[in-house]
């Protein structure tokens, strides 16, 4: 689908778009086990075919991407995904036989995968490929049809995207709409059969708003602080290796990237002298360094700014490794590796989810006061945790609320395909990824095969008029589920 400019009645093309995708997804049968196939292997061969066009529009609308990042963060999770995927569709899509309540044998039941229609898919900008692609993959599976919107902030790949899209697909299967925030407005107000969207928690909030009014089910893929809780015990060395890799991939410009690290008082100087050395080794300059990505415009790096500039007031320690050799502005959008030590809750890097090369250190004493610190701000999208102790771990899996969590690493758990990817309370609602990416753009449906005995015993015992038979019935069913007496439920002492 071409680009809708400001010419064009925005409203009125993208609904007949919407009835084009719906009118013909009503006149086929579903798409069945083979098309299904077909369209994920059509979409794995374009992956391939236009993986040097995806990292050279990345790298433009970054002004510099890490090929080997693209390759690594985006092209090989879609690749994997989709292996994943045709692996086990066919089992996927099989009818599950579930037992029926005693009363109603020999009678029954199964459960069935049903594709909702036409879905609507809003990507990202921070991973534009990954995140708009990879729903992509999880709707097709579910046999929908589907409406792409890439993100705006990157022209250049939602453009790639939209080439690729339109070589395999008919615009009445899969399209892709690019264009601006008025478009994306308009798209999100479309009567989806389910709507999926990546990015801001603000604009989530305004995507829900109109989505609500067509009572189109969504699924909101936001962000948060996520915090990397390291117990005193765990190697200092190790976290900051793992924490820093993590949080400097893309600039910071990763959803599930650490927002900020909870480290013991004690240790504060340790990780921090070990984080600076991570730092140096993994990014020796920034300058001309192909490795590291630039910020996505000069917004976000005033931004950065901002926030460094409002630690300074506060009075904390900044420290910023390559200041001392190289120089940096907003022209450029290189922003550099930075830890601010001693953050506190009234700074804006600890209120604000900071999406950049930023990293809080935060002092905590015990356990319970990093546990409490955590419990006491938003849900966050994913929580990392650094301990060997598997009591300890349990502990801090039970006590803390996000939407994924790793265990002495970051990031790992959003490319686990048996794992549901999402977000809880401010930091998303609903998942996707494998079976849950294919469960969420299905209908989930229950059958009922009654047995016509049972049936016809219904219908004379438990039906109007009722009659004698019939209420010594229904005592004897409330009689076999009446429970025995018991004490006030009270939760003091609760385990």
């Amino acid at each position: 689908m071409k680009r809708l400019g400001n010419a064009v009645p925005v409203h009125e093309t993208l609904r007949e778009t919407f009835d084009r995708q719906r009118h013909t997804f009503q006149k086929l049968a579903p798409l069945g086990y083979v098309k299904r196939i077909e369209s994920l292997d059509a979409l794995l061969h374009a992956i391939f075919k236009y993986e040097g066009v995806f990292i050279e529009a990345l790298k433009f609308d970054f002004g510099r991407r890490s090929a080997s990042e693209t390759r690594l963060l985006e092209i090989f999770p879609l690749v994997d995904e989709i292996r994943y995927v045709k692996r086990n569709l066919r089992h996927w899509m099989k009818a599950r036989t579930v037992s029926v309540n005693w009363q109603f044998l020999p009678s029954r039941a199964k459960v069935i995968y049903q594709p909702l229609g036409v879905v609507g898919v809003v990507g990202a900008w921070n991973y534009p490929v990954l995140l708009t692609l990879s729903p992509l993959i999880n709707a097709l599976a579910a046999g929908n049809h589907v409406m792409i919107k890439p993100s705006e902030i990157a022209p250049a790949t939602a453009a790639a995207i939209e080439q690729a899209i339109d070589e395999i697909f008919p615009e009445e299967y899969v399209t892709v709409v690019t264009g601006d925030k008025e478009i994306a407005e308009a798209f999100s107000a479309l009567p989806f059969d389910h709507l999926l969207y990546t990015g801001s928690g603000r604009v989530g909030r305004l995507v829900m708003k109109a989505a609500a009014e067509n009572l189109t089910p969504v699924t909101l893929e936001l962000g948060g602080k996520s915090p990397a809780l390291v117990h005193e015990s765990y190697s200092m060395a190790t976290a900051a290796e793992r924490i820093c890799s993590a949080k400097f991939w893309n600039a910071g410009q990763t959803c599930v990237s650490p927002d900020y690290a909870l480290v013991p008082s004690h240790k504060i100087e340790e990780f921090v002298r070990e984080s600076t050395a991570i730092i140096a080794k993994r990014y020796p300059r920034l300058v001309s360094n192909d490795d590291y990505t630039h910020m996505i415009s000069e917004a976000a790096w005033q931004r950065m700014q901002g926030l460094v500039a409002d630690v300074r007031d506060w009075g904390a320690q900044i420290i910023q490794p390559h200041r001392e050799h190289e120089a940096f502005t907003a022209e450029s959008r290189i922003f550099p590796p930075t830890l601010v030590v001693g953050a506190n809750s009234s700074m804006r890097v600890m209120q604000e989810e900071i999406f950049g090369p930023i990293l809080p250190v935060v002092p905590f004493s015990t356990l319970e006061d990093g546990l409490a610190f955590i419990n006491s701000r938003p849900r966050p999208l994913a929580l990392y945790y650094f301990d060997r102790n598997s009591s300890r771990i349990k502990r801090v899996l039970e006590q803390t609320v996000s939407g994924g969590v790793t265990v002495n690493d970051c990031i790992f758990h959003l490319p686990q395909h048996r794992l549901p990817f999402g977000g809880v309370g401010p930091s998303g609602m609903g998942s996707y990824h494998g079976f849950d990416g294919f469960a969420t753009f299905s209908k989930k449906k229950g059958v009922l095969l009654q047995n016509e005995l049972v049936g016809s015993i219904l219908a004379r015992i438990l039906k109007p008029p009722y009659s004698s038979l019939s209420d010594r019935m229904i005592r004897s069913l409330l009689r076999r589920s009446r429970p025995r007496p018991i004490r006030r439920i009270t939760l003091a002492g609760e385990k």
